[in-house]
This record gives structure tokens, sequence and C-alpha cells, in this order.
């Protein structure tokens, strides 16, 4: 009798090992067994703020996806612009727990990968994409979840300058920038030759002329400077480098800047200082090259200390534009400290190309 139980229980044994070997190798899925997001809310508003980038901005919880062997997942969570139905999702983060969270300044760059509109609520929708195995095989899908998410941008507007000058096409014009996300005064160094147009950056962030992109402006046709929206003509200028500084606002920012108006006034750059043979009073030209869009010069220099002594930049053989750098660290700020230099034969180059970054480098020559 003990043998019979030994030899039944033997069989018990080897029956449960063959159960859970089919088992293993026939790993499936069952309606209802997909990852279910508990938080957060549907609904939920957020507030990212780029002093707090580090912080923890928001935390995707979901019940573990169900496989029918003890098995880690892998989870994939994935965001789109609300109401787009996942038509071009972003990988936002991967993992084999049942948690996820972003940082403010992590969460913040989702959004804008997403298209969201920075400074407004906009929704952001969120679900969780389930698999097994290295190769993430049997993948389920989680219903999404939409949050409401208020992003920000570090980003400066643009405005791209479309003319003569480089065939008037939008999309690969110079650019002005303003000097902060929201506002309208936008500057920047630019070549022109003849007729062109400012062109004002869509949604997206591209330009295009209307309807595609823009809006567009031009001149009001009476030469004063004013900038006009509809029933504009092209503004000109002779063939120079020119400072442009507009508005395309109805609020005036300073006498540089005033409502619906332009400026465009040329500007050819030079050095001076006590680090070079003319000193202070002279201006030593520079030479401005088209295809890397920069100024240059290759000059004998003395050892001057900063911020007493050394070079700046001038425009114009005046001291009404000039750059110096604020922080010794190869930008050029208007009106910065002087630039302190060591004695030899250097190449100096300044580059005015990209809006409000301006940048300047001294190397032996």
């Amino acid at each position: 009798m003990k043998t019979r139980i030994k030899i039944v229980a033997l069989f018990a044994l080897l029956f449960g090992l063959i159960a859970c070997n089919e088992e293993d190798n026939n790993v499936v899925t069952q309606p209802g067994d997909k990852a279910v997001i508990v938080s957060p809310d549907q609904g939920s508003e957020v507030t990212l703020n780029p002093t707090n980038a580090a912080n923890p901005a928001l935390t995707v919880v979901w019940n573990h996806a169900k496989y029918s062997t003890a098995t880690d997942v892998n989870y994939v969570v994935e965001v789109a612009k609300g109401g787009t139905e996942f038509a071009a999702p972003k990988v936002a983060g991967t993992t084999t727990q049942r948690q996820f969270t972003w940082t403010v300044e992590q969460l913040n760059g989702f959004c804008k990968l997403a298209g969201l509109v920075p400074f407004s609520f906009e929704d952001l929708d969120i679900r969780v994409k389930s698999s097994i195995g290295a190769t993430n095989v049997l993948e389920s899908i989680s219903e999404k979840i939409t949050v409401s998410i208020k992003s920000y941008s570090t980003d400066l507007p643009k405005l791209a300058v479309a003319g003569n000058h480089q065939g008037w096409a939008p999309a690969t014009a110079p650019l002005l920038a303003g000097s902060a996300y929201g506002k309208t005064d936008f500057e920047g160094f630019v070549w022109l030759n003849g007729e062109f147009k400012f062109i004002a950056q869509s949604p997206n962030g591209t330009f295009a002329f209307p309807p595609a992109g823009g809006p567009d402006y031009g001149d009001n046709g009476d030469a004063d400077n004013i900038l006009l929206e509809t029933g504009e003509v092209n503004i000109t200028r002779p063939a120079g480098y020119y400072r442009i500084r507009v508005n395309t606002g109805t609020i005036a920012y300073g006498s540089d800047f005033p409502a619906m108006r332009y400026k465009v006034d040329p500007t050819s750059w030079g050095i001076a200082g006590n680090a070079t043979t003319n000193g202070w009073d002279g201006s030593m030209p520079m030479t401005y090259d088209a295809t890397s869009k920069k100024w240059t010069i290759v000059t004998t220099l003395a050892t001057q200390a900063s911020p007493n002594n050394g070079l700046k930049f001038k425009a114009n053989g005046g001291w009404d534009i000039n750059l110096g750098d604020n922080g010794a660290n190869g930008s050029a700020e208007y009106g910065g400290d002087n630039i302190g230099t060591t004695a030899g034969v250097y190449k100096i180059t300044l580059d005015l190309s990209d809006p409000r970054n301006y940048k300047y480098t001294i190397v032996p020559n």
C-alpha cells in the first residue's frame, strides 16, 4: 500500500512539472490583464516651473500586467499630445517596476516633443505598454489617461528675415530673437541685399509665408519704419551688414523697441583698446565673411589685464554699439567688460549670427 501511494505521488509530481514546463513555453495574456493606470487621476493639472527643474513633477503608477508565468515584465511609458490618439507617440520612460517618475525638466522636455504649447494648460495623453522577454513579445497596451500640463520654454522666440539676400526662403532665413518667451522685441545681425520682410514663427516653430505660416510683416511705404502685417510693402536696404531691431507687438520695450516699429542700422565692426596698436580711440577694422557669417582680424596684441584694460569690439568706429565680455567666457555683451589679452599674434573672430547669443574667440595665429 505504501509503495502504491509513493508511485501515485511520483506521477502527480511529474505531471505537475510537465504542466509547469508547458505553461512556461506557452505564455499568453488574457483580456483585462493589461496594465491599468491608477495614478495620477484623469484630468489632473500640473504646472511646471524651471526654477524647480530637478524636482519630481509627476509619477505614473499602474497595476501590473498579468502573464501566465512568473516573469519580469517590461514597461514603456508613452506620451502624446491630447486628442491625437497616439498618432506620433513619444517614449517617455522604460522600467520593470509599476511606476515611473519624471523630474520637472524631463516632463517639460516630453511636453515639448509632444507639441504642447508652453505657458498654457494643454492636454497630455499617457499610456503604458507591457511586454516580456528580451525581444519584448506579447505586447499589451493600457487605456490612456489625460493630464493637463502647463509647461514652459527657455527658447527665445524668433523672427525670420527672408529676402533677396537668401532667396526668399523663410525656412532657411537668418533669425532675430526676442529677449524672452512671449516678448516681441526681436534683435539680430543680418547681411541684407535689397528687399526683405519679417516672418513670424508658426505655432509648431517653423517659418513659412502665410497662409502656411506667418504672419509676415513689411513697411507702410512711407519710409518711417512703421511695421504692417496687412497692406505692407517689402522693406529695402542696400547691400551691407545690419543690426535689426523689430517690435511686432503693441507694447513698447523702451526706445529701442517702440510698438509696431523696426530699425535697420548698418554696422561695420572693429577692435579697440590698449591691447591693440591703435589704442582706445581708434578702431582696427575686421573683415566680414559671408560664408561663415563671422568678422575676423589677425593682429598683434599686448598683454593687458581686464576689466580695466584689454580690448573691446566697436561698431562703426564709435562707442554707441560696443561689445565686451562680462564673464570672461567667450560671450559678447553690449557694453561688457574689457577683454584681457596676452602678448602675441592672434586671429580674433566675432560671431553675431546667433541672435542674442553673440560670441568671440581669440586664438594664436
